[in-house]
């Protein structure tokens, strides 16, 4: 059984504030959790409505289908809730590729991104502190567990950046096409604001400024989507390491 003051802690972690007071997210669907409950992220309370997940029976809760619906961010919730304790970033090293977000709002996007960099092998990934919160429920949905495998960095880009010793890519509309430009093993590389791009206080720290050219004839494409192109750029720094 789920208490009244239960439901109201769990709903409150669909805001950002109440996350950070109370250094606690969900992951919601039996797979998600899984993927959750065999990283290293701590588990605080697990809800269910089956009893198939091994976990330490006095954090795993039963409870009713309705009871789910009562907790649940999702219009059709899938057996399980869990609450996890919000783990501690792991410092950054100038190792390899990392990835930049500056002021990307879209918990899709970021998702999407997230399960990128799991994909790539992009261990390290950096955000600007107006980045959508990656303990959103629903950046958390979209990575589909990638979120354990990618150490996430809130903080100040440009002082970040200064402080880099790899080189900084950036991506524009107007650059180097990224099929044409010496793409290193270790590298920083900066993605922008969906509408806006990359911003102007990072745009002049900025080492290499490169584009995924346009090879349709539509005017009316004004871009690529931010979470496609950073499928595109990084599958082409990881094609140059196949390559070397």
């Amino acid at each position: 059984m789920v208490t009244k003051q239960e439901i109201k802690v769990i709903k409150s972690l669909s805001q950002k504030k109440y996350r950070q007071q109370l250094e606690l997210f969900t992951v919601e669907g039996v797979k998600g959790i899984e993927e959750f409950l065999n990283s290293n992220i701590k588990l605080s309370k697990l809800y269910t409505t089956k009893q198939i997940f091994s976990a330490p029976k006095n954090q795993i809760i039963e409870i009713s289908g309705n009871e789910l619906r009562k907790i649940s961010a999702l219009k059709n919730p899938n057996t399980a809730l869990a609450v996890f304790e919000i783990p501690k970033p792991v410092e950054v090293e100038d190792k390899g590729l990392i990835v930049a977000l500056d002021d990307v709002r879209d918990p899709g996007n970021l998702g999407t991104i997230i399960r990128l960099c799991d994909w790539y092998g992009v261990k390290n990934m950096v955000c600007s502190n107006s980045t959508v919160d990656c303990y959103n429920p629903k950046v958390v949905q979209a990575t589909m567990g990638s979120l354990t495998r990618v150490n996430i960095t809130y903080t100040e880009l440009s002082k970040f950046i200064q402080n880099r010793k790899v080189s900084v890519f950036g991506t524009y509309m107007n650059g180097e096409s990224i099929y044409n430009a010496h793409l290193p093993n270790e590298a920083l590389i900066v993605f922008g604001n969906e509408a806006n791009g990359i911003s102007e206080t990072i745009n002049s720290i900025i080492d290499k400024k490169i584009t995924i050219p346009q090879f349709g004839i539509g005017k009316d494409t004004e871009s690529l989507n931010v979470a496609n192109a950073a499928a595109i750029v990084l599958s082409e720094f990881r094609r140059r390491t196949i390559e070397m």
